[in-house]
């Protein structure tokens, strides 16, 4: 195989979502519905902990590290899927798969150390009331944010630089929607164990780690509020954890059987069905879930709307 420093593809063609043309226009006006709620929800949860003072605590600055997270990773994939699908040829340039790559791997890891110390946050809060001040300490928030935000710059640059290395040649045509690490190694011409072992590795500490931490989390909030023998303590049990859990399941789960856990019986569309949960259906749950919903955000929006009405 002739081996070269540059890949001879230089864009890819993007295949998209198997759709039929006559519904194009219905899941057109669908996807763009689930975008905007997505930009428009997480925007709003961003303004409101900034702008309430009763907010600035240490569930709501993970909050508001999380819908911003949430709304870049929506953006990664749904612009480019939105503008394919009006697209004749719906193609995307050779470094511009690669970034859109690299983003879509930082905004992915970002949100799994986020939900881990949102997870942490609640666990200290419910099981720890009179030291959750003290444990959750500005200097411990601002270091578990920066930690997340170091350790997902250096992964996503690792399988950028990994997927840089390789080679294209003839075929490049990716069947999804936006350039997936795992549909890119299948088309490239290159020797690709490395990245897979890479993958399957740091996959395994980005992903299966955090999500097992998560799991302790809300297993021991949950075993705590069980012990109060009442119906009440168990219907909040459900309560703080059942929402967030099925978001944390769906999240985690549809990218761990992808990404880890591959199957040859795995098509192309399934694949492709499955990405769509964490990428589109994920972000705009997250608001609703983890905030909108809350007492807290209900009260800062009635606060920041008569501060706007009597104060102009």
């Amino acid at each position: 195989m002739k081996t070269e420093n540059q890949s001879i593809v230089s864009e890819f063609l993007l295949l998209g979502l198997p759709i039929e043309p006559d519904q194009r226009d219905l899941f057109y006006t669908l996807f763009l519905a689930m975008y905007l709620t997505t930009v428009l929800g997480n925007l709003l949860i961003i303004l409101l902990i900034q702008l309430d003072s009763h907010l600035h605590t240490p569930m709501y600055f993970f909050l508001s590290n999380l819908s911003f997270s949430d709304l870049c990773f929506s953006s990664v994939t749904m612009p480019e899927l939105l503008q394919n699908m009006q697209s004749q040829v719906p193609s995307i340039p050779y470094a511009a798969c690669l970034t859109q790559m690299y983003f879509f791997l930082f905004f992915g890891d970002l949100e799994s150390f986020l939900l881990v110390a949102m997870a942490y946050d609640r666990y200290v809060a419910i099981c720890f009331p009179l030291h959750y001040t003290t444990i959750m300490s500005p200097k411990l928030c601002f270091s578990l944010g920066a930690l997340s935000w170091v350790l997902t710059t250096f992964h996503a640059l690792l399988h950028t630089l990994l997927m840089a290395r390789l080679c294209f040649c003839a075929d490049n045509v990716i069947p999804h929607f936006f350039c997936d690490m795992s549909a890119l190694l299948k088309l490239s011409c290159s020797d690709t164990r490395v990245n897979e072992l890479v993958i399957f590795f740091a996959g395994g500490l980005i992903l299966v780690i955090p999500f097992l931490l998560i799991i302790t989390s809300y297993a021991r909030i949950l075993s705590s509020i069980l012990k109060v023998p009442s119906s009440g303590g168990i219907r909040k049990a459900f309560s703080t954890c059942g929402s967030h859990l099925s978001v944390v399941s769906l999240f985690y789960g549809t990218v761990i059987v992808l990404y880890l856990c591959p199957s040859a019986d795995n098509s192309a569309v399934k694949e492709t069905v499955m990405s769509m949960m964490y990428t589109v259906v994920t972000p705009m749950l997250n608001p609703f879930i983890y905030s909108l919903r809350n007492r807290d955000m209900k009260g800062a929006l009635g606060r920041v709307f008569r501060k706007k009405i009597f104060f102009g």
